[in-house]
């Protein structure tokens, strides 16, 4: 007769149980707004003071004292970030080389992506900053928004396990895969460009063909892009599709600076 008696394995894992007297108290009013951001975000934390503490940029303990902030688990989401991504690259692009593989990486988990994924989840509304960095205009930056979503990565691997990161890393950023892939593993400027309109401007690029010469084979496109009832370009391509990317481009560049250069500064 066996003498052991079973018993429930004990989730030591799970931050909430062992750790949660170490997070930060939250507020009714908190909670109600981690509850929504769970909706919007497409997932369900056991803990809501690990996911709270992924919010918490470094400048809240550089002025209270207090010592947690999400830089550890920035860290962490970094590394779980870089294995999902190279996971779907190497599943879903079987004919590219390691060289292509590493630069279409290089761009998806870029400061530039990761911050226009962090504000479709409107996790700038959710950061907790000092009082100085946040009216230095903190929930604009895109260092700062970029290592948000990876120390909520980081937060979501420790309270659910890989396959809910994978799961969430894979619904917003394999379309980012996709979309880098198709630009020839550069910066899609079309894609900020947009986002640049939509967030200043209110309003969206427009685009026209200016002319196209050539034999068909051969052809050369240009294309210009109207933002805010002034037009940029032209951008020349072999096809529409990179004349675009061109003109964009030049539109981007010229409007990021009249602005007096990126978010950071």
């Amino acid at each position: 007769m066996n003498s052991r008696r079973s018993r429930t394995p004990t989730n030591t894992s799970n931050p909430s149980r062992s750790k949660t007297g170490l997070f930060p108290a939250l507020e009714p009013g908190r909670k109600k707004q981690l509850a929504a951001f769970q909706k919007i975000a497409g997932f369900r934390f056991r803990s809501l003071e690990l996911l709270n503490l992924s919010f918490i940029h470094r400048s809240v303990s550089n002025e209270s004292g207090a010592r947690l902030n999400n830089e550890r688990l920035e860290f962490l989401g970094d590394s779980i970030l870089g294995a999902v991504c190279a996971t779907l690259l190497y599943e879903k692009y079987a004919e590219k080389s390691e060289g292509a593989l590493a630069k279409i990486k290089s761009v998806v988990v870029s400061e530039e992506v990761l911050s226009s994924v962090a504000r479709l989840l409107q996790i700038d509304t959710m950061l907790l900053l000092g009082k100085g960095e946040d009216l230095s205009g903190g929930r604009t930056k895109k260092t700062i928004l970029a290592d948000a979503l990876e120390a909520l990565i980081g937060a979501l691997y420790l309270d659910s396990g890989f396959k809910a990161a994978y799961a969430f890393v894979s619904r917003y950023l394999a379309p980012e895969v996709d979309r880098v892939a198709d630009t020839d593993y550069h910066q899609d400027y079309k894609s900020l460009l947009q986002e640049f309109c939509q967030r200043y401007f209110r309003t969206y690029p427009e685009y026209r063909m200016v002319k196209r010469s050539g034999p068909e084979h051969e052809r050369i496109y240009w294309m210009e892009v109207g933002v805010n009832n002034k037009a940029y370009g032209p951008g020349m391509g072999r096809n529409k599709k990179s004349a675009e990317q061109e003109a964009a481009r030049v539109a981007y560049e010229a409007l990021k600076n009249i602005r007096g250069g990126t978010d950071e500064k």
